[in-house]
């Protein structure tokens, strides 16, 4: 088992926690992001910035019973295929009973962007949001 991190949007303190609960758990974990950004890992892997590269190094590093941390629904998705875990970096964790709804709500508000409409972006984290993910991650890993 090991931990895979979209690394391209991931929170700076997701990535410590995954690092610090990874060592813990005897865990490896594998960062994936764009050359735009410089990550620190032992298992760091750079991709280039075309739409959807780092996704895809992702879901080809990705075995069954692995972790994976992503915000992309659409990532989720396919992990969840893979028979893999996955959590969003604010402790929201991934399952087939919902994928679908979300997957769903996901293109009703592209259709609605695309119209011209608005949505909000992501809120501001928190520490409690670092503590909420440390907390469900730390529970995947003793289930796992």
């Amino acid at each position: 088992m090991k931990i895979v991190i979209d690394a391209d949007a991931c929170p700076k303190q997701v990535l410590e926690i995954c690092f610090r609960l990874g060592a813990r758990y005897e865990a490896e974990v594998w960062t994936v992001a764009s050359f735009n950004h410089n990550i620190q890992s032992e298992h760091h892997t750079v991709v280039g910035s075309g739409d959807q590269e780092a996704d895809l190094k992702v879901i080809n590093l990705t075995h069954p019973g692995d972790i994976v941390v992503t915000q992309d629904w659409g990532l989720a998705a396919l992990v969840l295929g893979k028979n893999a875990k996955c959590i969003s970096p604010f402790g929201r964790e991934f399952n087939s009973e919902d994928i679908d709804f979300l997957l769903e709500e996901r293109e009703i508000k592209a259709k609605f962007r695309r119209s011209g409409g608005r949505t909000k972006g992501p809120k501001k984290r928190t520490g409690q949001d670092d503590r909420n993910f440390a907390v469900r991650l730390e529970d995947i890993l003793n289930r796992s």
